[in-house]
């Protein structure tokens, strides 16, 4: 029986075991290796996660104080808008005054003229017929 197997030297056999070994010491490094890069990976996600935060919250203050900029800019135009919006209905009607004068001036003006005319032909008139 002992001829049926074949001859296998101690050297082949310390090879293979001390290649075997090596594989598992490469393999419980990597393990270790990759380990270590989770452990990593979970602290900077959660400084990012902090960053983002403090981003954030500064981001928001910041918008905070614009808006707030930015209403004081829009009621101050309001009031400006408003003090324009007044001033221009007071000229508006000191300008209607102005015309109604203007215009009871043209119908004064008008009738004067009217009666003007009315004397004239009586006079002419007159003339003619002899007075």
């Amino acid at each position: 029986m002992s001829d049926k197997l074949p001859k296998v030297s101690i050297a082949v056999v310390g090879v293979v075991i001390a290649q075997i070994g090596g594989f598992i010491w490469w393999t419980a490094q990597q393990a270790s290796t990759i380990s270590n890069l989770e452990e990593t990976v979970n602290i900077l996600t959660v400084e990012n996660n902090a960053t983002d935060k403090t981003n954030l919250i500064r981001d928001v203050e910041r918008n905070t104080d614009h808006l707030q900029e930015i209403i004081d800019i829009l009621a101050e135009i309001y009031e400006e808008i408003e003090d324009g919006d007044n001033e221009i209905w007071e000229e508006t009607e000191m300008i209607w005054e102005d015309l109604g004068g203007m215009a009871d001036h043209m119908m004064q003006i008008i009738k004067l003229q009217s009666r003007i005319a009315i004397l004239e032909k009586t006079v002419e008139f007159s003339r003619r017929d002899g007075m």
